[in-house]
């Protein structure tokens, strides 16, 4: 796979904005309303789905390889940043949040866990803010997981020590 993100080949592993990670499991030609269209197959073990991205437009749907390693070393350490909240209506907030995790941008999650971890003495998040949390932090272990290749488990433990670093020196 070449580093500009333009082209992929099977068995690759690749960051869907809308979706996370997913695998490359084939690329095939399809006939679509009379035209012959190439498209990646990619599997999102996760979701239990499989998504059809035409190759000519995966780039502009933001379909990208896994983050390199400077990028993962950024997002760690926007974990341990101090947790930016906006003193706006939680429903901007919250769009604000799906926003970022839907971007597929592993900083811009990397914030949205952040802002949202509570450590143990802190007051319990709303449900919504829970699950907003959730979704992000789900997202960035399934691609450090991937990165690393470790599971899903090892990859929160990774990103729970920056958060508790972050928490003891705050």
């Amino acid at each position: 796979m070449s580093k500009d993100g333009t082209q992929f080949t099977v068995g690759d592993h690749v960051v869907y904005p809308a979706h996370g990670v997913g695998q490359v499991q084939g690329i095939e030609t399809q006939e679509v309303a009379g035209y012959s269209l190439e498209v990646y197959v990619i599997t999102f073990d996760h979701e239990k789905m499989t998504l059809r991205v035409p190759t000519a437009k995966a780039r502009v749907s933001g379909l990208r390889s896994l983050a390199e390693g400077n990028v993962v070393s950024q997002a760690l350490t926007t974990l341990k940043g101090r947790a930016r909240v906006k003193r706006t209506m939680w429903s901007r907030r919250a769009q604000e949040y799906e926003a970022k995790i839907n971007s597929g941008d592993l900083i811009s999650i990397a914030e949205v866990v952040r802002d949202l971890h509570r450590a143990e003495n802190q007051p319990e998040q709303s449900y919504s803010e829970r699950q907003l949390y959730e979704s992000a932090l789900d997202r960035m272990a399934r691609e450090v997981a991937a990165i690393e290749r470790i599971d899903r488990e090892a990859a929160i433990g990774i990103l729970n020590k920056s958060l508790t670093k972050a928490a003891v020196s705050a």
